[in-house]
């Protein structure tokens, strides 16, 4: 049985318990972030502890754990070989339900756990996922990593009963991003572009470093909302984040995008991703 981390204490996970006042529980006050642990090491984190202080300001959430110490137990403890560690932190519970923000005698709740999983031997790495586009309709503030994740659980549940792995989002006639990671193009001049960070897309940890290796390649970079249109005469697409890395995305709607297999930039850039994870 995988041990969790509980407001500073190790415990089984069948253990862990928080109130049903929870504010994350009743009104979506949560915040979390989520690591990726290539052989046996948690990667990333300063870009991840820098997203997660500006997650928590926004929620207006207050904490100082030392996660770092947090991940490093709990992976040891699970014997996490590869995978994910994830985190969340809550606006506390309150001895009842109530709007307001509560004071200083509430503490927030904060739990993390592991998920074994393989990151860098995955099927869609080769094979490349397929998706659908949707119209995204999530509230405004999507720069903040919070646990309002409703409408992105309905958009995959639609994308696979269509038969597709996940669904890209379109707002104003523009693609935003996937709908738990940043979406990109290699568009039809060999541009990569990709959708800049502002309150309408997750500041993605992965697509700082996708940027920094594109542009070490030699690529020309746009950081510019893209059409659909551009989507589907693209030469690649992938998609960037903390729990996929680099995937290619090779079918959108049930169209081939470029030659209908993943890209070669994509897969470079998949590679070299991988190849910093391990180094870091």
């Amino acid at each position: 049985m995988r041990t969790v981390w509980l407001n500073g204490d190790f415990v089984p996970e069948d253990e862990a318990k928080v109130s049903i006042f929870d504010r994350a529980l009743n009104f979506g006050q949560g915040i979390y972030e989520v690591s990726p642990v290539i052989d046996g090491k948690f990667r990333n984190w300063p870009h991840h502890a820098a997203r997660l202080e500006r997650s928590m300001a926004t929620a207006r959430i207050s904490d100082n754990t030392d996660w770092p110490a947090v991940f490093t137990e709990l992976i040891a403890r699970n014997d996490l070989t590869e995978g994910r560690v994830y985190l969340q932190v809550t606006g506390g519970a309150p001895v009842d339900r109530s709007f307001p923000l509560p004071g200083a005698e509430v503490s927030p709740n904060r739990f993390a756990f592991t998920q074994e999983d393989s990151l860098i031997d995955t099927p869609w790495g080769k094979d490349g996922l397929r998706i659908v586009l949707r119209p995204d309709l999530r509230w405004q503030v999507r720069s903040a990593k919070t646990t309002q994740l409703l409408y992105a659980v309905m958009m995959k549940a639609e994308a696979r009963e269509a038969g597709a792995d996940d669904a890209w989002l379109v707002e104003h006639g523009v693609i935003t991003e996937a709908t738990s990671s940043n979406a990109h193009i290699i568009d039809a001049r060999g541009v990569l572009v990709s959708h800049p960070v502002d309150h309408g897309v997750l500041p993605g940890v992965t697509r700082i470093s996708v940027i920094a290796m594109a542009k070490e390649m030699g690529l020309q970079i746009e950081e510019r909302p893209f059409t659909p249109e551009e989507l589907f005469s693209a030469r690649e697409a992938f998609i960037s984040g903390a729990g996929t890395l680099v995937l290619p995305v090779i079918e959108v709607d049930g169209k081939p995008i470029g030659n209908g297999g993943p890209g070669t930039i994509t897969s470079e850039l998949r590679q070299r991703y991988i190849a910093l994870l391990k180094a870091s």
